[in-house]
């Protein structure tokens, strides 16, 4: 009928070439770009199956296959690939489909910690309800205001370690960057959290003795008037920082010294050599003074101050002689 039957041997040998080109093909395609060496080398291969006569490859479950894959590149079971086998994927000597993720740095870990976040924001608005309505800063009225939120008075010992804290360069005066910087170096944002900072770090204090030498120290700067340039500290001044920053660890010679400073009116000032070297001083003499060596490099003031001490002491020695002498 126009055809023979070695036409259609020949066509049948063609097609049938054509069809093994395409498989070897496609075979190739996906052994190199789909399955991982270790499969290919591990587990034998799979006959392809003709879909519809056309020439294309499919395996029996693509997406079983692919789940495989997913799992040979972690370590899991890879049953799919082949049904009469179960075992588990190459170790790590072997190459895996995909490539290791990286590791989590170290300052990942931090993002679950519970310390709380400062919000700036937050201590700026803080600032403008205290500051004054014509200086950029909380002056002595905003500073009263700050105290009475905070619950304390504003000669309270916890107000010199808030204007420690805030490095504020003077009395009655906090600028805006002082506060806000400070604010950030306490770690807290708010009223509520200025207290319980106040209290952390009044606590630390009694425990930390180069902490209170720090407070110490600021407290002269503090006192000090550098609108003026001033650089001596007056004695009245003097007296009350003295008993404000010894609230809570007094020195036994405390109330006679400054009992001294104020009989004494022609001591117009407190230079900051004495200021420094009072807490020294403070130390090394007990309450009677009988410790103090006048030949050691100190003030003179405090010779003053011991010779007094030791005339008074002198003078109740022989009146009381002579009461019991009488």
């Amino acid at each position: 009928m126009g055809h023979c039957l070695s036409c259609f041997k020949n066509q049948a040998n063609a097609d049938n070439s054509t069809s093994q080109r395409n498989k070897d093909e496609m075979t190739e395609i996906v052994t190199t770009h789909q399955v991982p060496a270790v499969m290919v080398s591990d587990y034998p291969q799979e006959e392809p199956l003709l879909h519809n006569n056309e020439n294309s490859i499919i395996y029996r479950n693509n997406t079983n296959l692919q789940n495989a894959n997913t799992l040979a590149s972690v370590g899991e079971p890879c049953p799919e690939v082949h049904p009469q086998k179960t075992q588990y994927c190459p170790d790590k000597s072997q190459k895996t489909f995909y490539q290791k993720l990286p590791s989590i740095p170290r300052t990942m870990s931090s993002l679950g910690t519970s310390e709380p976040r400062i919000s700036e924001y937050k201590i700026n608005q803080l600032f403008d309800q205290y500051k004054d309505s014509l200086e950029d800063a909380i002056l002595a009225e905003g500073i009263e205001n700050l105290c009475n939120d905070l619950q304390l008075n504003p000669d309270d010992f916890k107000v010199l370690v808030l204007a420690w804290k805030l490095n504020a360069s003077q009395m009655c005066r906090f600028t805006k960057s002082e506060f806000v910087q400070g604010l950030k170096n306490m770690k807290t944002d708010s009223i509520k959290g200025i207290q319980l900072k106040l209290n952390e770090i009044t606590c630390g204090l009694n425990r930390d003795s180069e902490s209170f030498k720090d407070l110490y120290r600021f407290t002269f700067k503090f006192g000090l008037d550098v609108s003026t340039g001033q650089r001596i500290l007056p004695t009245d001044i003097a007296v009350l920082l003295w008993r404000l920053v010894f609230t809570n660890n007094e020195p036994p010679v405390l109330d006679k010294w400054l009992s001294y400073l104020e009989k004494n009116t022609h001591i117009r000032g407190i230079p900051k050599d004495t200021w420094y070297m009072f807490l020294n001083f403070s130390e090394f003499v007990g309450e009677d003074l009988g410790t103090y060596d006048d030949t050691e490099a100190w003030p003179s003031l405090f010779d003053d101050f011991v010779e007094y001490e030791n005339d008074q002491m002198n003078q109740n020695v022989t009146k009381s002689d002579i009461k019991i002498q009488d």
